[in-house]
């Protein structure tokens, strides 16, 4: 990776609600390129993932590149992976470069859930239809006639897209499930969820290096150049008085111990090894391997926990021989259970047909805080950890870390990242 960058992330319905998520593209990508030095000439191809394409950005890969200065002959596609659509970005951009088919790619992910639209029961576009076609006003009227106020109850794409269709389970509600089978109690996630903020405001001017400032519409007179989620008076007792949301009777995750509805986009300039020396560029560091696994949909929490130990197992590695991971943060019950599993010998002879891959150290893990502080834009997300992974790697003069996160309809992602 030569370059990265990204906007900050918003609360979705705040600052950056009105600003389009091919326009957050467009800003990361535009920055990215700037801080690389180089001319969006040579970017080869363009790849970005989005959950929830706009219907007036189709292919917004594409839409992205053009805004973001890209030369017109330089082809772009967008992916999808739920969760993992941005890493799926660079995973396919390193398929591309393996292949000799590709030596620069700006690859990344965007994502506005401000943005994500209702829509209406089919029953109200078919009436819409016969309406258009009436050829008379008695017919017209007949029309007008059927409507019926269950034709105007809208349905909201967000809540849609966070409802896994095999089990009819809700995200939150995958996590709950995890919270009762590895007994993880409200006050655990609540903790962790504190601990989440007090990193990421501790790191607000380490993250701010990854930052380029986005003004904010409608009159741009102000500019937002750091994360709204990260909360300085964040408090167990604060935490404590929120609400349970999926399970009102018995349940634990909160709004407070989950991570946040969020707006924001990420961008990284990857090029071949041999294309970096022959331009004497110093990257600022290496994707090395990836791996996706698949688990059952309403343990989909737990991908981390079936990706990440066989990518190590293929490398020949453990985890001591990783500096620093990022595993995001999608519940803090989610967190929990896949540390939890890995140290498990029963889990991990039953699911990975192994011994216990071992206890995660914390003073590894997610050192700047996660998405349950700073956010989770699903289709920009596995782009951050790889960025943040690779600035900490190096302030720290560390060399190795994983990024790793869960994925919606039960998959896991993790990708072996390197520093000289």
């Amino acid at each position: 990776m030569i370059a990265g960058a990204r906007t900050p992330f918003a609360k979705a319905g705040v600052d950056l609600a009105k600003v389009p998520p091919q326009e957050l593209g467009r800003a990361a990508a535009r920055e990215c390129l700037d801080r690389s030095g180089l001319d969006p000439a040579v970017v080869e191809e363009v790849i970005f993932g989005c959950a929830g394409q706009p219907s007036d950005a189709a292919n917004i890969a594409r839409v992205v590149a053009l805004n973001a200065g890209v030369p017109k002959s330089v082809p772009a596609s967008t992916v999808h992976r739920n969760c993992a659509s941005a890493l799926e970005s660079l995973t396919t951009a390193m398929d591309r470069a393996a292949a000799g088919r590709s030596k620069v790619i700006l690859a990344g992910g965007t994502e506005s859930m401000s943005s994500f639209p209702l829509s209406f029961p089919r029953s109200y576009a078919d009436k819409l239809g016969r309406l258009a076609g009436a050829k008379t006003l008695t017919a017209r009227l007949g029309v007008m006639a059927s409507f019926r106020l269950k034709d105007f109850k809208p349905r909201i794409s967000l809540m849609e897209g966070l409802t896994d269709p095999f089990t009819g389970l809700s995200m939150g509600q995958t996590a709950e499930k995890l919270a009762r089978e590895w007994n993880i109690t409200r006050q655990d996630q609540d903790a962790f969820a504190l601990d989440s903020h007090r990193k990421a405001c501790a790191a607000r001017e380490r993250l701010a290096s990854e930052i380029c400032p986005v003004g904010v519409p409608p009159k741009f007179e102000k500019v937002l150049d750091r994360d709204t989620g990260p909360r300085d008076t964040q408090s167990m007792e604060a935490l404590a008085k929120l609400k349970t949301v999926f399970e009102r009777k018995g349940g634990t995750v909160t709004p407070g111990n989950a991570c946040g509805i969020t707006d924001g986009a990420v961008a990284l300039l990857l090029m071949t090894e041999e294309k970096a020396k022959a331009d004497g560029l110093k990257p600022l560091g290496y994707l090395v391997d990836y791996l996706w696994a698949g688990l059952e949909p309403e343990r989909m929490g737990l991908g981390p926990a079936y990706a990440m130990p066989r990518l190590l197992d293929r490398q020949g590695l453990t985890l001591k021989d990783i500096d620093l991971i990022e595993l995001n943060e999608a519940f803090a019950a989610q967190v929990i259970a896949c540390r939890k599993a890995m140290a498990s010998e029963s889990w991990c002879r039953e699911h990975l047909d192994r011994g216990a891959v071992g206890e995660i150290d914390p003073a590894r893990m997610n050192v700047n805080g996660g998405a349950i502080a700073i956010g989770h834009p699903v289709g920009a997300t596995g782009a951050r950890l790889v960025l943040t992974l690779l600035h900490e790697l190096k302030r720290r003069g560390a060399k190795r870390g994983v990024g790793t996160l869960c994925i919606g309809g039960g998959q896991g992602g993790a990708v072996l990242v390197e520093r000289d």
